[in-house]
């Protein structure tokens, strides 16, 4: 949970960054800024940081649901794994777009990518651990 609650705290901080367009959080590094002004910094409207924030809470929302609702205690691992995955492959195409199209790198950017598949590896172990799978 630890992983994921760092990757929502990535993931407000980039948000602020997005909408009040703040280059000192950058921290020296002008990648972020470069990043968050592409058209990739978005979908549909709505900034990949929010998307993030969604993502992390939801796992979180998840793991904590294992302990009070049986659908949950059953198939959150099974569920966790999903969202792990699906968030390491979008962080991995977003990597690739900062590499090759937008050719800047954003550090809080690839932080969240590292949380997230943090999230899946544990994500992962679990569900290798839990009997019947």
């Amino acid at each position: 949970m630890f992983s994921a609650i760092a990757g929502m705290a990535i993931s407000i901080y980039m948000f602020i960054f997005k909408v009040f367009r703040i280059d000192a959080m950058c921290l020296g590094n002008g990648g972020c800024s470069t990043v968050n002004a592409s058209p990739y910094s978005e979908v549909f409207g709505i900034p990949v940081a929010a998307v993030g924030f969604i993502g992390y809470l939801a796992i979180i929302v998840a793991l904590i649901l294992e302990n009070h609702v049986s659908f949950f205690e059953e198939n959150g691992p099974l569920l966790e794994f999903g969202m792990g995955l699906a968030g390491v492959v979008y962080s991995a195409y977003l990597t690739y777009l900062e590499f090759y199209v937008i050719h800047a790198l954003c550090p809080f950017c690839v932080a969240s990518a590292m949380t997230i598949t943090l999230c899946f590896v544990f994500a992962l172990i679990r569900l290798i651990k839990q009997p019947g799978y």
